[in-house]
């Protein structure tokens, strides 16, 4: 899969594809389901298959700091899409200048002139340009100017309500990790690079692996059952807390992970960590023996939940 940045970096040998816009955060079953759509317009035409998304999320520009938690951070993101019949993602940079894009030159510039799209998959509620004015109707218009056809997304449902970045973002906060996992057609995920901490962990008898996750708000915290996977014997087991750590008076999200039955160096290595079931929300202690206590009541949980999932 190629990963083109910005329209600038547009090549005459990308001209003539099929597309589909869109933010793609958590690459669900509904984003899934289009990517499928989507590749089978590709064979049939025997054209590429373009992911068209945006860095940052529109949201994310237009309401900073109050915008939802995002599902994947991008490179995330772009690792998910491998998975699937993507030719290329073009990352185009959502900033002032994109922003005052009227919906014309949107078309004009990017799907005609920089793509030279012939099929296009976007929801019928798609809006965009300036002020949002662009919408489905004025897609199906230029369409039939520049020669590409316009079609809806397949609706995804999985008990009757729509697969949707939302959905999965609200069976997050409540630590339905059972339900994100059947929105998402896998488990959740977050990954990053091992940092060296405040080596508390190591003092309490339980060293765990330091992640910084880069991301304004996090979908979900709490305490963990997870498997770590990009270390040599993965997938491996151990137990993670997510959050701010209160007991230490913390104020940076963080990703700590304790690895049962590990004794190596990890510092810098990249991981990508798979949350199975949430064992409880984030608590303030009164004393660091206390916290030692839980760590272990949940270490031990943990253990059981692996044995039993096991049987």
């Amino acid at each position: 899969m190629e990963l083109i940045r910005g329209l600038h970096n547009l090549r005459p040998r990308h001209h003539g594809c099929v597309a589909t816009i869109g933010n793609f955060d958590g690459v669900h079953l509904g984003h899934q389901a289009v990517i499928g759509q989507l590749a089978e317009e590709a064979a049939r035409l025997g054209l590429p298959a373009v992911v068209i998304t945006f860095e940052p999320q529109p949201m994310e520009y237009f309401l900073k700091d109050k915008v939802p938690a995002r599902l994947t951070r991008f490179r995330e993101k772009i690792i998910a899409l491998r998975r699937f019949a993507v030719d290329r993602v073009l990352a185009l940079a959502f900033n002032q200048s994109f922003a005052s894009l009227t919906a014309e030159v949107f078309i004009e510039k990017i799907l005609v002139e920089g793509l030279g799209i012939r099929y296009l998959v976007v929801g019928d509620d798609f809006r965009f340009g300036k002020n949002r004015l662009g919408d489905f109707r004025l897609l199906q218009t230029a369409g039939l100017q520049h020669g590409f056809q316009v079609v809806n997304m397949h609706t995804f449902a999985i008990d009757n309500e729509r697969v949707s970045s939302t959905r999965v973002r609200q069976a997050l906060d409540s630590g339905d990790l059972h339900t994100a996992e059947c929105l998402l057609g896998r488990d959740y995920r977050m990954s990053g690079r091992v940092v060296h901490g405040e080596k508390l962990g190591r003092q309490l008898g339980y060293p765990t692996a330091n992640i910084y996750l880069h991301r304004r708000a996090s979908p979900l915290q709490g305490i963990f059952v997870v498997e770590v996977y990009g270390l040599e014997g993965e997938p491996l087991q151990g137990v993670a807390s997510l959050g701010t750590r209160p007991t230490v008076d913390g104020k940076k999200v963080l990703l700590e992970v304790y690895l049962f039955d590990f004794d190596r160096e990890i510092y810098g290595e990249h991981l990508q960590v798979s949350f199975l079931h949430k064992l409880r929300d984030e608590e303030k202690f009164d004393s660091l023996e206390e916290l030692k206590a839980k760590i272990a009541d949940d270490v031990q949980r943990a253990q059981d939940y692996f044995k039993t999932a096991t049987k």
